[in-house]
């Protein structure tokens, strides 16, 4: 480890983080890690245990922090330690290690319509009611109690004392109780990966995740309309798509809560997944995807956030036009968008992250990821402005060899 205290190291790796952001030239590229199962995979156990079995999914995360040694990581136990919580709320958009894939498969989403296209009036009337009443008891048993809640907004006085009979009703018991231990087995996994990330901090590991947002067209093809769904919404009913989306900003806005600054880390997840080349045409994407998103981004870069947002997939083509958000305020973390060009068009606007191909980590050899490294930090890491990472995230199926060369090279090589 670095010859300096838990709290030196800390401060430390966190302005370095934070002076690539202000696209400042610093001592040397930040290496940042993001892994699902990884560290599992590191530390011998299987990908079900990590779910399951908090002490050793935090025993196998700090392993491999202390391995690598990155100037930042995401705290990826809220997505990984959460195998309970899911089987409590009997949550059916996921299948996860020992429920519904092997033992050791990282878990999927399921790609389904889970709200109807005739259902956006019901969306834009009254969000919260539609998700309570519809939505939610589609994507997750215990959210089926939901169906017997009363209707408090039908009525005042009388009408509403006499609704609370509903609460009376057995199943609407039997689910709040289910909620109940779904609630308390998420409770376990957020207190313990806040204590988890107190104790990182001592060691002088900042982390570089601090809340989620998403693009709004995502929200509806990920989670609602499915991704069928949400094509044939661009023809069949833009305008209803275009308002939905347009609530779901304020939405998002109103969620973001005091969880950064609580944590003291400001960035902001925005992962994407349908506005890349070879899903939607120039003009889709300057129609529906680019304009909400970009909205987003300028909310949070007001809230004194930093966006970081993950372009998944190759999005060289919409380059020129990702440039339009304030200089050294945001991150763009790129899978497959050569990071040359990535520099080329946005190296005076926004720090760039990535994008060692999760290919060269399963396959290649130690040396082949170290000459890989290489050749970024000695050009898009140049003047500042870049951190390095893998493409989309460490692979869970990476060699242990190859990780180590990716998270020494900012150590060997000077931008």
């Amino acid at each position: 480890m670095d010859q300096l205290s838990g709290g030196g190291l800390h401060a430390e790796r966190k302005r370095r983080i934070a002076d690539n952001v202000a696209l400042h030239e610093t001592d040397r590229v930040p290496f940042t890690l993001l892994a699902h199962f990884w560290p599992a995979k590191l530390a011998d156990i299987t990908y079900q245990e990590a779910m399951y079995d908090m002490d050793k999914l935090e025993d196998a995360t700090r392993q491999a922090l202390r391995l690598v040694e990155p100037d930042g990581y995401a705290a990826m136990q809220l997505m990984t330690g959460v195998g309970p919580t899911l089987e409590a709320m009997d949550y059916r958009q996921l299948t996860w290690p020992g429920h519904g894939t092997d033992a050791n498969s990282c878990f999927q989403y399921l790609d389904q319509e889970y709200m109807t296209a005739d259902e956006y009036d019901d969306y834009l009337f009254d969000p919260t009611g539609f998700f309570m009443y519809k939505y939610l008891p589609r994507v997750a048993g215990a959210f089926k109690t939901f169906e017997y809640f009363p209707l408090l907004s039908a009525g005042a006085a009388w009408k509403i004392i006499g609704s609370v009979a509903s609460f009376a009703n057995p199943e609407l018991i039997k689910g709040f109780e289910q909620l109940v231990e779904s609630g308390k087995e998420m409770a376990t996994v957020i207190t313990r990966t806040v204590a988890f990330i107190n104790e990182m901090k001592e060691e002088g590991y900042p982390i570089i995740a601090g809340g989620r947002c998403q693009a709004p067209f995502d929200i509806f093809a990920d989670y609602m309309r499915g991704s069928k769904g949400a094509m044939l919404d661009m023809y069949r009913c833009p305008d209803k798509l275009l308002a939905a989306m347009e609530k779901s900003i304020v939405l998002q806005m109103a969620d973001v809560g005091d969880a950064p600054k609580a944590l003291d880390c400001p960035y902001i997840s925005i992962n994407l997944h349908w506005g890349l080349d070879g899903f939607m045409s120039e003009d889709q994407f300057n129609t529906f995807y680019w304009p909400q998103l970009r909205n987003v981004i300028l909310q949070l870069i007001e809230m004194d956030l930093v966006p970081v947002v993950f372009w998944e997939g190759n999005c060289t083509s919409r380059l020129e036009t990702i440039a339009d958000i304030p200089p050294g305020k945001a991150i763009y973390w790129f899978e497959k968008t050569d990071l040359k060009t990535a520099k080329d068009v946005l190296g005076g606007i926004v720090c760039l992250r990535g994008n060692v191909p999760p290919s060269l980590l399963n396959t290649a050899n130690a040396d082949d990821v170290d000459e890989y490294c290489k050749n970024l930090i000695k050009t898009v890491g140049k003047g500042g402005g870049f951190i390095l990472d893998g493409g989309a995230c460490t692979p869970d199926e990476a060699r242990v060899e190859n990780v180590v060369a990716m998270a020494q090279s900012v150590k060997k090589y000077i931008n």
